[in-house]
């Protein structure tokens, strides 16, 4: 299996270099990652002590960032090497100030994974959720290195918990402990004798609270809402698009504002958007000079706004489970006590399984659905506080994952 696992990502190599000549977000990944040994050693240096973190997009980032922030406070004498596999978090995050050098991470081939660790040399390292590469992990194990998994999901339906995923299950032991998000990712760690596991929850709940730490005026936002109803559509797709759209036209009501926030900034993906829009409609790129409030819809064509926006929605549909795409994180407006409307393909995210349950979140199947339930929730009040408090109370009652993994870690 192994040997199988290393041929493949040669063969992948191979593949990413030739659809890097077709596609932009690929070849950035590309391009990214034959710079980073360079931008580490141009870095580090080899007396030069140093934290590892490591996660694959912006969501895991937002995930780890509350113990990233908490680490680099309690040791500021060491170095903080913060890597990520996709694109869209190294583009987003490439100068955060929680790390001294932001790379893409190499490939995993053996080779790889000795010249990076052979660099960097953590003295500890922190993998973030879903991360797990076999041939970085057997060699951080191989040398004694200090490493822990936080906000860990598992599923039965993994390689590490079938007959053929020795390979996979052993990478597994590279970690000193793994921190679930949940007491079924304990339970399918025991079952391959796994223990030194603790659930911890999700840190993305100690994320969000902070938010009510902050300012979060938008003062373009209160000029277009103008103290109407808002229904914020976050991170939405074209499957989402779908869902949405007719209700907005058809909702025709100078009492409410409706904000759209695609995943997909792209010009040519907004206009599109737009011109299915028969309400008065403005973008963010087009609002200078303009009279926000004589506008019915806003759509935000840039980055960096949308948690602070969730704060001015009376209710909010969240994007990604009307298709297959992932459904994006419902903690940003269920902190501020919002009732929230998502699509069916829920069933991987823990946070969203449960708020379905407990009634805060509703899930739709189809653009019927989703107008029954928007309708009743802008014509009934006492159920959008229901619904909010539902969601806000769920986050209050599941903080403290980043206190359990700061007092598990010493350095």
């Amino acid at each position: 299996m192994r040997i199988l696992y290393s041929i493949g990502i040669y063969i992948t190599s191979f593949i990413l270099k030739l659809a890097s000549l077709f596609n932009t977000k690929i070849k950035l990944g590309t391009d990214g990652r034959a710079e980073t040994f360079q931008t580490l050693k141009n870095s580090l240096k080899h007396e030069d002590k140093t934290m590892w973190f490591h996660c694959a997009s912006l969501g895991e980032y937002e995930q780890g960032l509350p113990v990233f922030e908490a680490l680099k406070e309690r040791y500021p004498n060491y170095k903080v090497v913060l890597s990520f596999f996709s694109p869209s978090g190294f583009e987003v995050r490439k100068n955060t100030k929680i790390a001294d050098v932001v790379v893409y991470l190499p490939l995993d081939t053996k080779a790889n994974a000795k010249r990076f660790l052979d660099i960097v040399n953590p003295v500890y390292t922190i993998f973030v959720k879903y991360e797990i590469w076999p041939n970085f992990l057997n060699e951080i194990k191989k040398r004694n290195l200090k490493a822990i998994l936080i906000s860990a999901v598992f599923r039965k339906d993994q390689a590490f918990f079938k007959w053929y995923g020795g390979f996979m299950k052993s990478s597994l032991l590279a970690f000193n402990h793994i921190f679930t998000q949940d007491e079924n990712s304990k339970i399918l760690l025991k079952q391959i004798n796994y223990i030194n596991v603790s659930v911890s929850g999700d840190t993305r709940f100690d994320r969000v609270s902070n938010q009510l730490k902050v300012d979060n005026t938008v003062s373009f936002i209160e000029t277009f809402i103008n103290k109407k109803l808002c229904i914020v559509f976050g991170s939405t797709w074209p499957e989402d698009d779908k869902l949405y759209l007719n209700f907005i036209n058809k909702y025709s009501n100078k009492n409410i504002k409706f904000i759209i926030a695609p995943h997909n900034i792209k010009a040519r993906y907004t206009s599109s958007l737009k011109s299915q829009i028969d309400l008065k409609t403005i973008s963010f790129s087009e609002m200078e000079n303009q009279n926000l409030a004589n506008y019915e819809v806003f759509i935000l064509d840039t980055i960096g706004y949308l948690s602070k926006i969730y704060s001015y929605a009376d209710i909010a549909y969240v994007g990604g489970a009307a298709g297959s795409t992932g459904l994006h994180n419902i903690l940003e407006p269920a902190i501020f006590g919002v009732p929230i409307v998502i699509g069916k393909n829920f069933e991987k995210f823990p946070e969203a399984k449960t708020l379905v349950e407990l009634g805060g979140v509703k899930s739709v199947s189809n653009s019927t659905q989703l107008e029954s339930i928007l309708s009743q929730l802008l014509e009934v009040k006492s159920d959008r506080t229901k619904l909010g408090s539902i969601n806000s109370s769920f986050i209050e009652k599941n903080r403290g994952a980043v206190i359990q993994i700061l007092n598990y870690i010493r350095i």
